[in-house]
């Protein structure tokens, strides 16, 4: 197990280098000058020729990505140009309310699209079965924003039940602050939820069909344990995988929702800053964004030990 993750780890940094080289050469793809745009409207010659040294805009590409590599070594991922903030700190003001987004997201999901799995194959070729399906035929198919509008004018045009956008932070008001994410958390949870369903139906339709699960049946083991402890268990791999996807998809920041809802998060720092050409923004949120993926797969591999006996073996 510690070799195993050894090599997990080993590839880890390698593919940071990867991405960083990445977001680095694909954000200068971007058309339009940052230093023209932030001059103004008069765009003085002086003053974009002062911006070009600043930004190190006039240097070969290869040197500003290791200035760049070198600052975020230091734990400086620059100063947006913008506002003149670091980036950091931008981070750390707008990633509180993305993870509280996401894992609300992610416990709507879970709760819902495991169980649904759950029923529709052990009711295989049932109404249950049927409902399961069509619920997840319309998760996928419903765009977030259309769910949120309609959410919106349910349960806060015409119910009054919960505040229509904003955010409140939860230790300012707890309340307030779950009233404002838990519409969001469903509009993003709904979608995942309909993806978990069908990967727990199938990874579930193909270990109740296993040797081991009917003989734990003749046994005389009660049903909820056969399907529980020893079905579930076992599909649960598959199931890990997706889970720790969809969470980095969310952490990511889901930009439509944010907009919809008015929540400030990762989706709607990031929209602002490629229309402001706020390179040094992008490219911290996308290597935050990135180390998190590769974060939860490395925690998904830790996980798939603690549910599998056999890879601990």
């Amino acid at each position: 197990m510690l070799e195993f993750f050894a090599k997990r780890l080993a590839t880890i940094v390698p593919t940071l280098v990867f991405v960083s080289m990445l977001i680095f050469g694909l954000q200068q793809l971007l058309p339009g000058d940052p230093a023209v745009i932030l001059a103004g409207e008069e765009r003085d010659p002086n003053v974009v020729a002062y911006l070009h040294a600043k930004l190190h805009l006039d240097e070969p590409l290869p040197l500003r990505y290791l200035y760049w590599v070198r600052g975020v070594l230091q734990g400086d991922l620059g100063v947006s140009v913008r506002n003149e903030q670091p980036v950091l700190a931008l981070v750390l003001q707008k990633l509180p309310v993305t993870v509280e987004l996401a894992l609300i997201a992610m416990a709507f999901a879970l709760a819902i699209g495991i169980p649904a799995g759950i029923v529709s194959a052990v009711g295989h070729g049932t109404a249950w079965d049927y409902a399961a399906n069509v619920f997840a035929l319309w998760g996928l198919s419903t765009p977030n924003f259309w769910l949120g509008i309609l959410m919106i004018l349910l349960f806060s045009v015409q119910l009054g039940w919960l505040p229509a956008s904003g955010y409140v932070s939860p230790f300012e008001d707890l309340r307030a602050n779950l009233a404002a994410m838990v519409m969001p958390a469903f509009v993003l949870g709904n979608a995942i939820a309909a993806v978990l369903m069908r990967h727990t139906r199938s990874a579930m339709l193909q270990v109740l069909s296993a040797d081991y699960v009917r003989t734990a049946r003749a046994k005389g083991l009660r049903e909820p344990n056969v399907v529980l402890k020893h079905a579930l268990r076992n599909a649960l791999t598959p199931i890990i995988t997706l889970g720790a996807l969809e969470l980095g998809t969310l952490l990511s920041g889901a930009v439509l929702t944010e907009q919809v809802f008015s929540i400030p998060g990762f989706g709607k720092l990031i929209v602002d800053s490629v229309f402001n050409r706020d390179y040094a923004v992008v490219q911290g949120v996308v290597l935050v964004t990135a180390t998190a993926y590769i974060t939860l797969n490395l925690l998904a591999d830790m996980a798939y030990f603690l549910v599998n006996p056999r890879l601990r073996r």
